[in-house]
């Protein structure tokens, strides 16, 4: 659905490219960890999917739950060393953008159970 695609494969090698952000702890932080950021922010996202597209069957529903717990994964696999330290502003606000860049793959494939 989203995490094999050539879109998906695109937003990890930016990801890659960007992980200098992930190199240091310096900043503000808050008490939430990378961890937590990164499962809110895909979550509200699903759920706001869920929202957007009422009509969606369950079995769609579940490929997207799905789906999003793998895009966690991998997220938790590349940020390892971060993964459970405070997440800094600078942080937050790329994962942020990350994610929103996540939906728009998931809107387009949800596009096409329409």
């Amino acid at each position: 659905m989203v995490v094999d695609t050539d879109g998906y494969l695109a937003l990890v090698e930016h990801l890659a490219s960007n992980l200098d952000v992930f190199s240091t702890e310096d900043g503000d932080t808050g008490k939430e960890s990378v961890e937590d950021v990164v499962t809110d922010m895909v979550a509200s996202n699903i759920m706001a999917i869920f929202e957007q597209n009422p009509e969606l069957h369950s079995s769609v529903r579940f490929k997207l739950l799905k789906e999003a717990d793998s895009v966690v994964a991998d997220l938790g696999e590349v940020l390892a060393g971060m993964w459970t330290k405070a997440a800094t502003n600078e942080q937050i606000a790329f994962l942020d953008e990350y994610v929103a860049l996540v939906k728009n793959l998931f809107d387009s494939a949800v596009a096409k159970y329409d």
